[in-house]
């Protein structure tokens, strides 16, 4: 009959080890050879057994010591370098090695189930996760809103989920609807549904961070001689004083009017101005703008630098 070294099998060098070492032995070579991961190899089969029979024996203090005078006795002999493994009979997880020197037939059937339990059961894997995005507008996005959304599922068939889109959402932010992903494997929970949001501009409307940026359009002489306007804010009109001598590109700020900034208060409203000629104009208009163009000095391309010499 083989003799087996059991502290080979767990790749221990002696027996001059604690149950500490031992335990410790044991996990790494049980984690290396169990079946579930070594799934077309057989041999591994066969190697995790030993290694559940050596554990077995050495880490019971009894056992250990009767195992340690036959093994001082065989350890000076010459050791094959491969692997051996003695038979073992039908049903059983145990060598007939073992069930010479420290047979148990209870314990040898019960480890049996054991392993068998081990080997059949099947680790449970959470579903992956689905993710889509929709598009809302700013103002949906400002106020909160409710929408409906249609997916198709993986058996072909459309499946429709409510999303309640909270005020406030950030450009970019995902929502997760739990379980509503793949199903899981084995017995695992379904992944979840994540949402990323879209915040589209509007017309004359546009989001950076938390500020809002709009045009103010005027005249060329309510940019000249200063004027109040209204300005329409996302959730109010807003009152605001243009300063005379205004130039197209320049913006005026406008605090606290902007989207909200997830701390109770809200970004700033930008408006950037833009001096709107108009295109037809009628006799008494033209008559105005020629009077203009004869008492006025003002030249902005020899300000400019563009004036011809």
């Amino acid at each position: 009959m083989i003799f087996k070294d059991y502290y080979k099998i767990l790749e221990l060098n002696d027996n001059k080890v604690s149950p500490e070492e031992i335990k410790q032995a044991y996990r790494e070579q049980a984690k290396k050879y169990h079946p579930d991961i070594n799934t077309e190899n057989q041999f591994s089969e066969e190697r995790f057994k030993d290694i559940n029979e050596a554990y077995k024996v050495l880490s019971n203090q009894a056992t250990k010591r009767k195992y340690d005078r036959m093994w001082n006795t065989h350890v000076g002999k010459k050791k094959k370098n491969q692997y051996e493994e003695s038979k073992r009979s039908k049903g059983s997880i145990f060598s007939d090695f073992f069930q010479m020197f420290f047979g148990d037939t209870t314990i040898t059937q019960r480890e049996q189930t054991k392993s068998d339990n081990i080997k059949n059961r099947k680790t449970p894997i959470k579903g992956e996760n689905i993710e889509t995005e929709i598009k809302v507008t700013i103002f949906e996005a400002f106020y909160g809103v409710e929408k409906k959304i249609s997916l198709r599922t993986l058996n072909g068939k459309m499946k429709s989920f409510s999303i309640k889109i909270p005020a406030g959402i950030r450009n970019g932010e995902k929502i997760r609807l739990m379980g509503q992903g793949k199903p899981g494997e084995n017995g695992a929970k379904s992944g979840d549904l994540l949402i990323k949001i879209f915040i589209e501009d509007a017309p004359n409307c546009k989001l950076q961070g938390f500020d809002l940026y709009t045009n103010l359009y005027l005249t060329p002489w309510e940019a000249a001689l200063g004027t109040k306007v209204e300005v329409l804010s996302i959730d109010e009109p807003v009152s605001l004083y243009v300063p005379q001598g205004m130039q197209s590109g320049e913006s005026i700020r406008i605090q606290a009017k902007g989207y909200h900034d997830g701390k109770a208060g809200r970004g700033d409203l930008i408006a950037t101005v833009q001096i709107m000629v108009p295109k037809d104009i009628n006799q008494e208009e033209k008559k105005l703008m020629e009077q203009l163009k004869q008492i006025s000095k003002y030249n902005p391309r020899k300000i400019y630098g563009q004036h011809n010499k």
